[in-house]
């Protein structure tokens, strides 16, 4: 159906861009989730009011503040496509992220709510009234809620949006809750027993779970977390195809929203060449990276010595000793100063961000495994972390 109403809105335009496409993606996925969500409302409430179920009560303004949290998506997507300002020079586009925390929280909310209501009905249990009605409404509820599901998680991987995988865990999380609530209608009515509080309790730690993944979801990238590492192959793929560029290191990526992010990164290139033509051959690449990446980057060019059998075989020399002391680790910038009486070996270690090691520890073993091997070495060591 959301497939359909796109298809309908861009049928005479030749082409879309595609901001606008993943904008309108989420507007039409917003909408179509209030007005399923207030049409469940309406069914559930009639359901719960006429069976005296707290479960089914309980699951209808759930659906209620799904319809609100919808709202919430739109304004996100509205937000976040507004144009970069003075006091926002990098947009608006964390806005998305803010409304599917915003999200998980009203999830948090509207689950220890249900909560409360399962454990007052567990200690003073009453009879639930059945009907074909009811078992018609909650069936309706969860084929609704099963294809809400499959579109916010299917339309969420599609446009990378956080928000819409908030909203699609939500819809699990409640088709599950139904699902439960049907169970113990059914029990109900060919049994004595009345779990009507106890499913109320299932259907709350579904809600509650659910709030913790949308939360997880939409947390991380505002915190600030690691880039997928199929973009930064991309990202080294491109920067290495370039004959002039001998290794990259120091790769930052910077998320300013979804399809919003800055790269800076240090290239090595040789030093006996020309630096205006090196320069242009970097411009080259910054303006290859925001053609086929759609990033604005940023490259710092490191000079190195080449085609210098000595410099290769001390490289190689400090990059064994670096690889049995971890073989994670890898070295970049990598100079020498010959002196009269001794050889300065400089060079950066790169360790991954979470490795125990103490810098000044490492540093320190490293400087005295390489003077243990050639006294007249006077290693220059500097410790550097991953941020990929």
């Amino acid at each position: 159906m959301i497939q359909l109403i796109i298809k309908l809105i861009t049928k005479n335009k030749k082409q879309v861009d595609e901001k606008k496409l993943r904008n309108l993606y989420g507007i039409i996925c917003g909408w179509v989730g209030i007005g399923f969500n207030i049409l469940l409302f309406v069914g559930k409430f009639f359901a719960g009011t006429i069976s005296k179920s707290v479960a089914i009560t309980a699951d209808a303004f759930n659906n209620l503040s799904d319809a609100g949290s919808s709202v919430i998506t739109l304004l996100g997507f509205r937000l976040g496509t507004k144009k970069p300002d003075a006091d926002h020079p990098y947009g608006h586009g964390r806005m998305e992220y803010v409304s599917g925390l915003i999200v998980s929280l009203l999830i948090f909310l509207m689950g220890f709510e249900l909560l409360k209501d399962a454990v007052a009905k567990i200690k003073d249990p009453r009879p639930v009234e059945t009907s074909w009605l009811i078992f018609l409404i909650l069936i309706m509820s969860i084929l609704i809620k099963s294809y809400m599901t499959f579109y916010n998680f299917r339309y969420g991987k599609k446009i990378n949006s956080a928000v819409l995988r908030a909203t699609g865990m939500d819809s699990l999380s409640d088709c599950v809750a139904t699902t439960v609530v049907l169970i113990s209608m059914i029990v109900q009515t060919v049994t004595p027993w009345k779990i009507d509080g106890w499913c109320g309790l299932l259907v709350a730690g579904a809600v509650l779970y659910a709030a913790y993944g949308a939360a997880k979801d939409t947390l991380q990238p505002l915190l600030g977390m690691p880039p997928e590492q199929e973009f930064v192959d991309e990202i080294y793929e491109i920067v290495l195809n370039h004959p002039l560029v001998e290794g990259v290191h120091d790769l930052i990526v910077h998320d300013y929203g979804p399809g919003r992010c800055m790269i800076s990164l240090h290239a090595e290139v040789p030093g006996d060449q020309d630096i205006y033509f090196i320069h242009d051959e970097i411009d080259r690449i910054e303006l290859e990276l925001k053609d086929k990446l759609g990033c604005e980057s940023t490259i710092h060019m490191d000079p190195i010595v080449v085609n210098n059998q000595k410099v290769e075989e001390f490289k190689s020399f400090i990059e064994s000793i670096v690889l049995e002391c971890n073989t994670l680790y890898t070295i970049h910038d990598f100079r020498m100063v010959d002196g009269p009486t001794h050889t300065n070996i400089i060079f950066d270690v790169l360790i991954p961000r979470d490795a125990p090691e103490d810098e000044k520890e490492l540093r320190e073993n490293l400087a005295a495994a390489i003077r243990n091997r050639n006294s007249k070495l006077v290693p220059v060591i500097t410790i550097d972390r991953s941020y990929i």
